[in-house]
């Protein structure tokens, strides 16, 4: 995957996060903040597919790269749970990924949620490898989350009063991503 690659893919997540709003607006459909953008389901597509191309270059045939359906593994804390990519070997899992976007204004509490989100499904897969319900290799995860570059998304976060600190994300990640759009 190259860098040209993936930011025509990043592009494209989210001229399809506008054309999927307007089309629910235009349909007298609305739902709460920016949701009408991401509802529609597809604005991640451009993404999983490249993530996807990654797989089968690296030798996995087609049919072992799952996207949109046969998508669904067991869990252990929950039955089931649907990943947007998940790549088997030979009937195995060897890979889950999971692809989330992520806009104003909230992102400090909503990057907490997507953060134990990530956590809660990772531990749950993790959980269920361990008790021998998804074979007999340990699976590869994935976890994409493109987040709008805005003043607030891109600010270190401060520890409030009364909480232990911690070190936070500085410029380091901020400046690795930065000029995709």
């Amino acid at each position: 995957m190259d860098q040209r690659s993936w930011e025509e893919a990043v592009r494209s997540s989210w001229a399809v996060r506008e054309s999927q709003a307007a089309k629910k607006l235009l349909g007298g459909k609305t739902d709460t903040g920016g949701r009408g953008a991401v509802t529609g389901g597809a604005h991640l597509d451009a993404l999983t597919e490249l993530l996807a191309q990654v797989f089968r270059d690296a030798g996995f045939p087609s049919d072992a790269v799952r996207s949109r359906s046969k998508v669904e593994l067991p869990g252990y804390f929950r039955p089931t749970k649907k990943w947007d990519l998940v790549v088997l070997h030979e009937g195995e899992l060897v890979a889950a990924i999971e692809l989330k976007s992520h806009v104003g204004p909230s992102f400090g509490n909503n990057f907490n949620n997507r953060n134990e989100e990530a956590i809660g499904s990772a531990v749950d897969l993790r959980r269920a490898y361990d008790h021998g319900l998804l074979g007999r290799l340990r699976p590869w995860l994935g976890y994409v989350l493109l987040v709008e570059e805005a003043p607030a998304s891109i600010r270190e976060g401060t520890p409030r009063s009364g909480t232990l600190s911690s070190p936070g994300f500085g410029g380091e990640l901020v400046s690795w991503f930065s000029g995709v759009r």
